[in-house]
């Protein structure tokens, strides 16, 4: 998959593990977007508790034509430190050429730091179709029908 490093210090996806079905993101942390520095001289943000930052990736990307790329929590992150995307799964369509951001939200009631080059997110490739869609006045019956929440657990 094509992909555009914005900058030089920007990191490209990787995968964890040969089977790994995501990639994880790194964050893009520059020098006006920093709200501080740690000691060892990286770009940091804080993210107070239940507020949600903006997190550059550095990258733009270019899925596959009938691809999209999916972007969900990484679980470690969202256990550990209660971060996780705002939006739940963001969606970047085939056509999006503008940067991978991340809106990251802070679960958690302690300010959490996210340091240049830190996986703040990952990363799933996903084939797509888009459907011819048809007004019709009625719809085929099914066993379900119409239940809804809850309805199939019922006895």
């Amino acid at each position: 998959m094509k992909i555009n490093k914005l900058h030089e210090d920007a990191h490209l996806p990787t995968y964890g593990s040969k089977n790994a079905a995501c990639a994880d993101l790194y964050a893009y942390i520059g020098f006006d977007d920093a709200t501080m520095v740690n000691k060892n001289g990286d770009r940091c943000i804080m993210i107070q508790p239940h507020e949600t930052v903006k997190v550059h990736t550095g990258l733009r990307m270019a899925p596959p034509e009938g691809w999209y790329v999916a972007i969900y929590a990484r679980s470690g992150l969202a256990t550990k430190l209660g971060l996780a995307p705002a939006n739940k799964t963001g969606i970047c369509d085939q056509d999006y050429r503008g940067e991978y951001i991340v809106a990251l939200h802070n679960h958690s009631n302690i300010p959490q730091m996210i340091t240049h080059g830190d996986r703040i997110a990952q990363m799933a490739i996903v084939p797509f179709w888009q459907a011819d869609f048809e007004e019709v006045s009625e719809l085929d019956g099914t066993e379900r029908g119409a239940g809804g929440f809850g309805s199939t657990g019922k006895q």
